[in-house]
């Protein structure tokens, strides 16, 4: 028999108990502040909205509650809530995984934190949990499997799951059992997201659902299949290319993934991050003008142009996954924040006629070295003649360039005070810092 999930199992059962690292739990809160603000800024938007009204029936009863506080049962719960915390493209990364965890696994903790009535302490260790096995499933899939899959709703059922887990007391076959029924819950197809569609963000809050769902089901005695990860036509076969599955535990438990997230600076596609940060450095470094650019030419890796290469971008998701919209939008305004993706912003002539101007590569030496680095390497002309390079060798907000806590905060109280406003927004971010001492196992 494999003894993977069995190995993962043990883990996540330990989870209750084992002794943390001050800067492991540090780190987990931080990742829920940035859940937060991105769910309760994605709350609003079409897909999570409208969920709300396809699942009316299942809503205003129940133990657990959406973000801004609507009573509803712990599925539907983690489904709406995961699918609010990707809606705006905000959510973390963790690159190595090509994968937002924080989406699926921390709406999944939270819907049953408070089914169970979990304190602060509980709720932040099965985060970690999730962070901690998923992260490692997603680097061993690889590259391979993000050729057609999306991570967030294939990889991000092993975050949910386990999360769940904790908070229900699974042992560790139980453990063992949900993220092996899980396995075959996992989905979400790239072509979903080529054009405009609600399904990608639908992906994270499936992820989340089915974790929920084969987290209670394993406690009841339901059991999977313990080799459908590795075994002859396993998950790593059948999505993978036969991914070497002994460094899915390699630092388990030792080395911490959930301290080397990636928390986003701009509100769109990930992968348009390193070029975006690389124009705005010859914008400041050049103090030029959008209108006397004649070009910008942006060379990358290739997951970014098979991503984020929507050349005339309709609607608001689209230009989320257009790096020619986002790096005019930040050439033209300093930033690419939710108010990139409006109306106006996207009827800009301004906007569509320095798209035009520019174009966008492959740079092999750059693609070799994805995931695990995200470059660019930008070339902005002037009218004039006058030309400046820049390589941009990571993302800001990646673990090598990340945000402070501070401006953790601060993109915090920008997404958050629109919805709640600024006092009861400041309020929820003191008792998101201070969680491993609450009571509850959210501020609301």
């Amino acid at each position: 028999m494999s003894s993977l999930l069995p190995a993962l199992g043990e883990f996540a059962a330990s989870m209750a108990s084992r002794a943390l690292p001050p800067e492991v739990l540090h780190h987990a809160k931080r990742a829920v502040i940035d859940w937060t603000a991105c769910t309760v800024a994605g709350a609003g938007a079409a897909p999570a909205r409208l969920m709300e009204e396809a699942f009316a029936e299942e809503l205003d009863r129940g133990p657990a509650r959406l973000i801004l506080g609507r009573p509803a049962g712990s599925s539907v719960a983690a489904l709406i809530n995961g699918t609010a915390a990707h809606a705006v493209e905000f959510d973390d990364i963790y690159k190595e995984a090509i994968y937002h965890p924080g989406a699926p696994t921390i709406a999944a903790a939270l819907a049953l934190a408070q089914a169970r009535t979990a304190d602060g302490p509980a709720f932040l260790r099965a985060v970690i949990a999730g962070y901690e096995i998923s992260t490692r499933i997603g680097a061993v899939m690889g590259r391979a499997h993000y050729r057609y899959w999306h991570n967030t709703g294939t990889i991000g059922c092993f975050g949910s799951t386990p999360a769940a887990g904790v908070l229900l007391g699974l042992s560790a076959g139980q453990h063992a059992h949900a993220l092996a029924t899980v396995a075959t819950f996992a989905a979400g197809l790239q072509q979903a997201f080529k054009m405009d569609s609600h399904s990608k963000p639908l992906h994270a809050g499936h992820a989340a659902q089915a974790g929920v769902q084969a987290a209670r089901m394993a406690g009841a005695g339901v059991i999977g299949s313990l080799d459908v990860l590795d075994g002859a036509s396993g998950m790593g076969v059948a999505m993978s290319d036969s991914p070497d599955w002994s460094a899915a535990l390699t630092g388990l438990g030792s080395q911490w993934n959930i301290t080397a997230m990636t928390f986003k600076n701009h509100g769109c596609c990930g992968h348009t991050f390193a070029a975006i940060d690389g124009a705005l450095v010859l914008r400041e470094r050049m103090g030029i003008d959008a209108s006397a650019i004649r070009s910008v030419a942006v060379a990358t890796y290739g997951a970014a142009l098979e991503v984020a290469n929507i050349e005339h971008p309709r609607t608001e998701a689209e230009a989320k996954f257009s790096l020619r919209y986002v790096v005019a939008s930040a050439l033209i305004h300093g930033s690419v924040r939710l108010d990139a993706m409006s109306p106006e912003r996207l009827a800009s002539p301004q906007i569509r006629d320095l798209m035009a101007r520019i174009s966008v590569s492959v740079d092999p030496a750059i693609d070799r070295a994805f995931p695990g680095q995200r470059a660019a390497h930008v070339t902005l002309t002037e009218r004039s003649g006058r030309s400046e390079s820049f390589f941009q060798p990571t993302r800001i907000g990646d673990p090598d360039a990340p945000l402070s806590d501070r401006q953790l905060d601060d993109k915090f109280l920008e997404l958050c005070s629109p919805t709640l406003g600024e006092a009861r927004a400041r309020s929820w971010l003191t008792g998101l810092w201070e969680l491993d001492r609450h009571a509850a196992p959210f501020p609301f």
